[in-house]
């Protein structure tokens, strides 16, 4: 159930926040550390998002390396007694805003993390109340939405059909036809460089959170997006990001009775997305400020 939560912690020393709402990881504030590995020291930028490894650091960090982590504000160093159950090294312990800890392990690529709940009953009701969790539409609420746009007197779109925000879209290869989709996840094979793994998508119109099972670097496309099936790749040939002119991929969504082209920026952090000229003039995708 934790998938795409996004934590909000605090420096358990000075009780600071560590957010830093100007630095995006996954399309989220990130959390702001001070790290020392070897005898270089810097800043180190981690996701925010529960499950994901991605992170950006002003120094190198080779694999295996225990780093040692510090608040940017009283710069006092944050660590532990507990050691990871894994690989032995420090778990590195913050503040969860909801009550409780969240702890990492201080060794680079080392994936073993848990979170630890004061009050599980009281963090949950906090999750459902503070966290909205992006739902599917019933057809029912669907022609609300588009009764709604109707009535605000949008003339242009009475003929098209609205995907409102926070709407599921089935999602499909475009050459096996297979669903992309699994366990309410949208799921595609990405490569980059010689390393390739599964990205993992909200399948939410405008909820950008993401996941990778390999490190992609933020501000940067991949090498390739394919479908995780027939391993065809899905980056497209005659278009590319408006936003950032980068390779975008192509997936299918299905929309009324037919399947539409839905296109995506190979950039991580990039929310540029589209459909294809043909497809604008029957369907329109409501704006978000977030998207």
């Amino acid at each position: 159930m934790y998938e795409f939560l996004s934590l909000n912690v605090t420096c358990l020393h000075c009780n600071r926040s560590l957010m830093a709402s100007k630095k995006l990881i996954d399309n989220k504030p990130s959390i702001k550390l001070g790290i020392k590995a070897g005898d270089q020291t810097g800043v180190i930028y981690l996701s925010s998002l529960w499950g994901s490894y991605n992170y950006y650091c002003e120094i190198p960090l080779s694999s295996d390396m225990i780093a040692k982590f510090y608040c940017p504000h009283c710069k006092k160093k944050i660590i532990s007694d507990n050691e990871c159950t894994i690989c032995h090294a420090p778990m590195i312990p913050f503040i969860l805003d909801i009550g409780g800890r969240v702890n990492i392990c201080s060794r680079s690529g080392c994936k073993n993390h848990f979170l630890e709940f004061n009050d599980l009953s009281q963090a949950l009701s906090k999750l459902y109340q503070e966290y909205e969790f992006p739902r599917k539409y019933t057809p029912e609420e669907l022609k609300i939405i588009q009764r709604k746009h109707v009535s605000r007197g949008e003339e242009e779109n009475e003929t098209k059909e609205i995907l409102e925000s926070g709407a599921f879209l089935m999602s499909y290869c475009p050459n096996c036809r297979k669903s992309l989709i699994d366990h309410e996840i949208l799921n595609l094979k990405v490569t980059t460089g010689n390393t390739s793994g599964i990205l993992m998508l909200s399948p939410y119109l405008n909820v950008f959170t993401s996941e990778s099972t390999v490190f992609l670097q933020e501000d940067k496309p991949v090498t390739d997006i394919s479908c995780p099936h027939c391993d065809t790749s899905l980056i497209s040939t005659d278009k590319t990001c408006e936003s950032c002119g980068s390779p975008i991929a192509k997936i299918f969504i299905s929309a009324r009775t037919k399947m539409i082209n839905f296109y995506i920026c190979s950039k991580k952090g990039c929310k540029w997305h589209g459909l294809s000229n043909s497809d604008l003039q029957d369907i329109k995708l409501e704006d978000s400020l977030e998207w």
